[in-house]
């Protein structure tokens, strides 16, 4: 269980910081939201969830915070990735992009076999 916990974690904050990378400064709702909406509501975070890799991702040095106003004039803290955080992103895409081909290349292969 601990080793698909820690899969689920990388995962997300590799999502978390392509959204930083991509969109910019967001407070933590608004990185929720747009990873929802970019996969089509087929992942939904809840707010513990996304707290807990924005922590750990801030811890790791891979983003920064700062206080500010949102968009309905809130008081929120926004999230901007490091150029740590750019280095690791990089890294860590072209990993899953490999994981994921295997995990192609496997299920390929099992379709083949007269399932």
């Amino acid at each position: 269980m601990a080793s698909r916990l820690d899969l689920l974690q990388g995962t997300l904050d590799l999502m978390v910081l392509q959204t930083l990378e991509t969109m910019g400064p967001l407070h933590g709702y608004g990185i929720a939201r747009r990873i929802e909406q970019i996969s089509g509501d087929a992942i939904l975070l809840n707010q513990g969830t996304i707290y807990a890799a924005l922590v750990r991702l801030q811890q790791r040095g891979l983003i920064r915070a700062a206080w500010g106003t949102s968009e309905n004039n809130r008081r929120a803290k926004f999230y901007a990735i490091t150029r740590s955080g750019r280095k690791q992103l990089q890294a860590d895409a072209s990993n899953f992009e490999r994981l994921a081909a295997v995990i192609g290349r496997l299920l390929a292969m099992a379709g083949g076999e007269g399932r």
